[in-house]
C-alpha cells in the first residue's frame, strides 16, 4: 500500500523505510525533489537500489517476453497518430487539438502537418503483426504526455508495451503473468534493495497479496462498490468522471485486493476498443481492463481492437479523428486475412513506485521528467 484514502476524499500516503507516512501534496510537483538531482544522484543511496530495481524489472521484461515467443519491435517515436485522442462524456464530442494533450513537434523540417511524440507504441506494434509469421510483439519505449505532472503521473515515461494475437482474455493472461514475473523477479534477485524501501512485513503483504491473485469486476460494480462506501449519490453515473485517485485507491482497499477493473464506457476510453456485446445502464461499453495495484493507482491499461472497419471509421469520427492521419490503420481492416488482436501498456515507473513505496513517480527513477524544464 501506496496510499490511503480519507474520508474527506484526500489521499494519505503512507510511508516507507525512508520517507514518513504525511499527507502530501499530490497535485503539485515538489521542485525541491528535482533540485540539484546530481548531488542527489551522487551522494543518496537511494538512486543505487532504484538503479538496481529498475535493471532487475528490464531483465524480466525481456525474459519474460522471449519465454512467451513475443518479438522485440523497434518503433518511432514521431507520429500523426496519437493513441488516446480523445474522450468523450455525456455524448459530447471533444475538441481534438485540445483536449488529447500530445506533445506536437513545431515545424517538423518545414512540415505541415501535425506531428506528435509517440503516446503509446500500440499502433506500430499492431502494423508489426501484419509481418507474416509474427503473431506477438512487444516494446520499452518512452511515451510522452502534455499532462501536468503529479504523484503519479510523469509527462515523460517509459511504457512496457504488448500487442498480440490474442482476445481480451488472452490478453488478461499475458500481462498478470507479466506483473507476476516481474514481480517475482525483483524479490528473488533484489530482495537487499527492497528492504532499503520496505520493512520485512510490507514485503510479505506484497508477496501475498501477489500471490493471492486479482478481483476482477466491471466498472458498474465498482462504482456501486464505492457508493455503498461512501453513500455519494455521484457513484450512481455509470461514468469515468468521478473515477480518480482517491477512487481507485478506496476500491482496493474495499476489495483488500490487487483488482482488475472492466467493461468501461466505451465512448470515455481510447477510440480502437472493441466493443462488448452488452450494454450498461443503456451504455455500450468496451472490451478492456485496468489492473490497479492495492493502495495504489491503475499501472496496466488493457484492450482487444475493432475488428470491423466500418465499425472503426464510425468511432473515428465521434473522436473527431483527421482520417488521413490514420490512414496506415485503417488499411489493416482491410486485409482479409486480418486476425483481431489485444494489447496493453504498463507503466514502469508507476510500477516501481508501488514496489518501493516511494511517495512521488519522479523518487521511483533516477532522470524523471515531469512537465517542468528538464534538469538535469
Amino acid at each position: 500500500m501506496v496510499y490511503k484514502a480519507l474520508k474527506n476524499g484526500e489521499v494519505k500516503y503512507v510511508g516507507n523505510n525512508i520517507n514518513k507516512s504525511q499527507k502530501i501534496n499530490f497535485k503539485e510537483v515538489e521542485t525541491s525533489l528535482l533540485e540539484n538531482r546530481v548531488s542527489r544522484v551522487k551522494n543518496e543511496k537511494m538512486f543505487l537500489h532504484i538503479a538496481n530495481i529498475d535493471n532487475a524489472v528490464f531483465q524480466a521484461t525481456v525474459e519474460y517476453f522471449v519465454k512467451l515467443g513475443a518479438k522485440w519491435t523497434n518503433l518511432p517515436l514521431t507520429t500523426l497518430m496519437i493513441s488516446s485522442p480523445g474522450e468523450v462524456y455525456a455524448g459530447q464530442k471533444l475538441d481534438y487539438t485540445t483536449d488529447t494533450l500530445p506533445v506536437e513537434l513545431p515545424n517538423w523540417f518545414g512540415n505541415d502537418r501535425k506531428i506528435f511524440l509517440s503516446e503509446s507504441s500500440q499502433f506500430y506494434l499492431e502494423l508489426q503483426l501484419l509481418i507474416k509469421g509474427l503473431d506477438q510483439a512487444f516494446s520499452i519505449y518512452n511515451s510522452f504526455r502534455k499532462e501536468k505532472s503529479d504523484a503519479t503521473h510523469l509527462s515523460e515515461f517509459q511504457h512496457i508495451e504488448y500487442e498480440g494475437k490474442v482476445d481480451l482474455e488472452g490478453d488478461i493472461k499475458v500481462f498478470m503473468g507479466l506483473f507476476e514475473h516481474i514481480f517475482n523477479y525483483v524479490v528473488k534477485n533484489n530482495k537487499e534493495d527492497l528492504l532499503f524501501f520496505l520493512s520485512e512485513e510490507e514485503l510479505k503483504n506484497k508477496i501475498d497479496l501477489v500471490n493471492k491473485g486479482p478481483m476482477r469486476i466491471g466498472f458498474r460494480e465498482a462504482l456501486d462498490l464505492l457508493y455503498k462506501e461512501t453513500g455519494d449519490e455521484k457513484y450512481k453515473d455509470f461514468s469515468l468522471k468521478n473515477f480518480g485517485t482517491w477512487e481507485e485507491v478506496k476500491l482496493t482497499e474495499v476489495l483488500k485486493s490487487n483488482v482488475i477493473v472492466e467493461k468501461f464506457p466505451m465512448l470515455q476510453i481510447p477510440f480502437y476498443h472493441a466493443i462488448a456485446k452488452e450494454e450498461i445502464d443503456g451504455v455500450p461499453v468496451a472490451k478492456n481492463a485496468d489492473f490497479i495495484l492495492y493502495g495504489f493507482r491503475e499501472t496496466i491499461g488493457a484492450g482487444e481492437r475493432i475488428k470491423d472497419k466500418n465499425v472503426l471509421l464510425k468511432k473515428a469520427e465521434i473522436f473527431n479523428l483527421p482520417e488521413n492521419d490514420y490512414l496506415p490503420y485503417l488499411q489493416t481492416r482491410d486485409f482479409l486475412d486480418y486476425e483481431v488482436t489485444s494489447g496493453f501498456g504498463m507503466g514502469w515507473q508507476r510500477l516501481t513506485q508501488w514496489i518501493t513505496n516511494q511517495p512521488y513517480i519522479y523518487e521511483a527513477t533516477v532522470f524523471p521528467r515531469t512537465h517542468l524544464v528538464p534538469n538535469p
